[in-house]
């Protein structure tokens, strides 16, 4: 399986599990949907672009700060422009789940998958 593959198949997982921990925090019940639809959103595009880096420079801690950076810049953009019926906005929350995931897909795109080969 291609490094893109994989990443956008882990980012979209890792999204998914995402969004259902926001279960944890009752005032958000009303977004649930749009909350997993949007963490599963974010984590295809992390793996997207993770997965693209990961066929073009072969470096494990490269991989990982580039998925740290993609993480934390797509989860602080979401957590910038959502808040809460409120008005409350949920940083930390939004943005330590992210930077993680953006690590693990950074891990695997780096670790596993194979790179495109190319024919004489």
């Amino acid at each position: 399986m291609r490094k893109p593959v994989i990443g956008l198949m882990i980012g979209a997982i890792l999204g998914l599990i995402d969004g259902l921990g926001a279960f944890a925090y009752p005032g958000v019940a009303t977004m649930m949907t749009g909350i997993i639809i949007g963490s599963t959103f974010k984590g295809l595009i992390t793996g997207a672009a993770v997965g693209f880096f990961a066929t073009r420079f072969k470096s494990l801690p490269m991989g990982i700060v580039f998925g740290l950076a993609i993480g934390l810049i797509l989860s602080g953009l979401v957590a910038a422009t959502s808040p809460d019926p409120a008005g409350r906005y949920y940083y930390f929350e939004i943005m330590i789940p992210g930077a993680i995931t953006g690590c693990i897909v950074g891990y695997a795109t780096q670790r596993f998958g194979a790179t495109k080969t190319r024919e004489a």
